[in-house]
C-alpha cells in the first residue's frame, strides 16, 4: 500500500513539475527580454545554461561513481578515450545551442501564449525525426492528430498581427518569432531523436552522456557569442545586463529539463499531454495579467485544437 501511494504522490510530482517547466520558462524568457533596462546577451545566456548544467550533471556523476577517483577516471574514459563516440554527441550539443538562442530570439518577437503554444510543433518534428531516424511508423489517428496540431498553430499565429512595441525598446516582428521559433522545433526534433539514439546505442548512464553533451556545447556557445555578441561583449562586458532574475533564468533553463528528466519516468503519455496542455492555459491566463495580452476567439479555437491535438497524439488505445 505504501509502494502504491509512493508511485501515485511520484505522478503527481510530475504533472507539477512538467507543468511549471512548461510555462514558467516560456513567461520568464518572454519577461526577461522585454522589460526595460539593460539588456542581457541571450547568447551569454545559454552559454552560463550551459555551464549550470555541466556543474549539475557532474554532480549526479559523483554521486553514481561515489568518490572524486572514481569520477576522474570515468570522465577519462568516457570522453577521453572514446574519441569517436564523444564526437557523435557533438552533432546535438551544436544543435542545441542554435536551438537556445533561437528560443530567445522567439520570446523576444512573440507574446508568451503564442510562443507556448507554436513552440508545441516540435511534437509535430520530433514524429517527423522518429519515422526518418528511427524508422518507426505512427498510427491513423496520429498523423490525424499532428494535421489538427498544424492547423491549431496556424489560427494562432493569425489571430494576432499587430507589432507593438515593447518596454525594452524594440518592436517586435512576429513573423521573425515564429520563424525562429519554428526553427527550434525543427532542431529540437532532429536533436533530441538524435540524442535518444545515441543513448540507447550504449550503456553509458544519461547523466554522463549530459556531461558530454554540456562540455562539447561550451566551444559552439562561446563561438556564437564572439560572432553574434563579441563587440557588445569587448564594450560591456560578458554579464553586462545580469541581474538577480537573469540569473534565474539562467538556472531554470539549465535544471528545468533536469528536474523534468528525473521524473519523468513516472508519468504516462496521458499525464505528459495533461501537464502540456495545463502549461498552455497557464500561459494564456498568466499573460493576460502579466503582458495585457488580449485573448481572441481565434486564439481560443487555435489552442484548443493543439491542446486536443496533444491528447490524441500521447493516446495510446
Amino acid at each position: 500500500m505504501d509502494s502504491q501511494r509512493k508511485m501515485i504522490l511520484l505522478k503527481y510530482t510530475s504533472l507539477v513539475t512538467l507543468t511549471l517547466q512548461n510555462a514558467v520558462l516560456g513567461l520568464s524568457m518572454r519577461y526577461a527580454r522585454t522589460r526595460s533596462g539593460d539588456m542581457f546577451m541571450s547568447s551569454t545566456a545559454v552559454v552560463m545554461s550551459e555551464v549550470v548544467k555541466l556543474l549539475t550533471c557532474l554532480l549526479f556523476v559523483y554521486q553514481e561513481e561515489g568518490t572524486i577517483a572514481r569520477t576522474t577516471a570515468a570522465l577519462h574514459n568516457t570522453i577521453i578515450k572514446e574519441p569517436m563516440d564523444t564526437l557523435k554527441v557533438c552533432v546535438p550539443s551544436f544543435v542545441y545551442i542554435i536551438q537556445n538562442n533561437l528560443l530567445y530570439v522567439s520570446a523576444s518577437h512573440l507574446d508568451a501564449a503564442t510562443y507556448q503554444v507554436t513552440y508545441q510543433l516540435k511534437i509535430l518534428t520530433t514524429a517527423m525525426f522518429t519515422v526518418l531516424i528511427l524508422r518507426r511508423s505512427l498510427q491513423h489517428f496520429q498523423w490525424g492528430a499532428l494535421v489538427i496540431l498544424l492547423t491549431g498553430v496556424v489560427m494562432v499565429q493569425l489571430a494576432h498581427t499587430d507589432m507593438p512595441y515593447l518596454p525594452s525598446g524594440f518592436e517586435q516582428n512576429r513573423l521573425l518569432g515564429f520563424g525562429a521559433a519554428l526553427s527550434a522545433c525543427v532542431l529540437s526534433g532532429f536533436a533530441g531523436i538524435y540524442f535518444e539514439k545515441i543513448l540507447k546505442g550504449s550503456d553509458i548512464s544519461v547523466w554522463m552522456r549530459n556531461v558530454q553533451l554540456s562540455f562539447l556545447s561550451l566551444p559552439f556557445g562561446l563561438f556564437t557569442c564572439l560572432m553574434y555578441d563579441g563587440t557588445r561583449i569587448h564594450s560591456n562586458g560578458f554579464f553586462f545586463g545580469y541581474d538577480v532574475f537573469v540569473w534565474y533564468l539562467v538556472t531554470l533553463q539549465a535544471g528545468g529539463g533536469l528536474v523534468v528528466a528525473l521524473v519523468v519516468k513516472y508519468a504516462d503519455n496521458i499525464l505528459k499531454g495533461f501537464a502540456t496542455s495545463l502549461a498552455i492555459v497557464i500561459s494564456c491566463v498568466a499573460s493576460i495579467y502579466l503582458f495585457d495580452f488580449h485573448i481572441t476567439l481565434q486564439f481560443v479555437l487555435g489552442a484548443s485544437l493543439v491542446i486536443c491535438s496533444i491528447f490524441m497524439y500521447n493516446y495510446k488505445p
